[in-house]
């Protein structure tokens, strides 16, 4: 009974979708590797996929609250009705590769359709992101590139199902 509960509480990871809405396209190509590697790792547990939302153009005639505010809407229009929204920002939570595998699992049981993990442009987020995100994580206090923090992402979420299925990729 417990491998039949087990197989479909996990069996549940799979058909939630996982995604990581990010600003920007990755451009250098040892980060692409890299994420595309993760990403491959990852289909063994979750649909997972990166959605890309174009860098805005001719910015150097908007303010940084312009860019923010435009960069909003167009991931406001990425939303969809029942997304658990995620926001990668440095203001949000701090936790430990394991503490983040047993948040992961409970939001994964809480029966939203997608977890939808945002990146934002490089100057953040607009204040109406702020306002329809359900929750904020930060992976570092320190200053990254949006490149960098896609590929720490990837890695960290594989980490995380690697450590709920009970597998040697991590150790402590």
């Amino acid at each position: 009974m417990f491998l039949l509960l087990r197989y479909i509480f996990f069996r549940t990871f799979v058909l939630m979708k996982t995604v990581l809405l990010v600003v920007g396209k990755t451009t250098n190509p040892h980060f692409v590797s890299s994420i595309e590697e993760y990403c491959q790792r990852l289909a063994h547990y979750t649909t997972f996929e990166i959605d890309v939302i174009p860098e805005l153009r001719q910015t150097r005639a908007l303010s940084v609250s312009q860019q923010k505010e435009q960069e909003g809407a167009l991931i406001l229009s990425r939303i969809q009705p029942g997304d658990r929204v995620i926001l990668l920002d440095e203001h949000g939570v701090e936790r430990r590769s394991v503490d983040f595998a047993s948040w992961l699992e409970k939001r994964m049981a809480s029966g939203a359709r997608r977890l939808l993990f945002i990146v934002g442009g490089p100057y953040g987020f607009s204040d109406a992101v702020y306002g329809r995100a359900d929750e904020k994580i930060s992976l570092s206090q320190m200053t990254l590139s949006h490149q960098m923090i896609r590929l720490l992402f990837v890695e960290q979420l594989y980490r995380a199902f690697t450590i709920l299925h009970n597998e040697p990729y991590h150790h402590e």
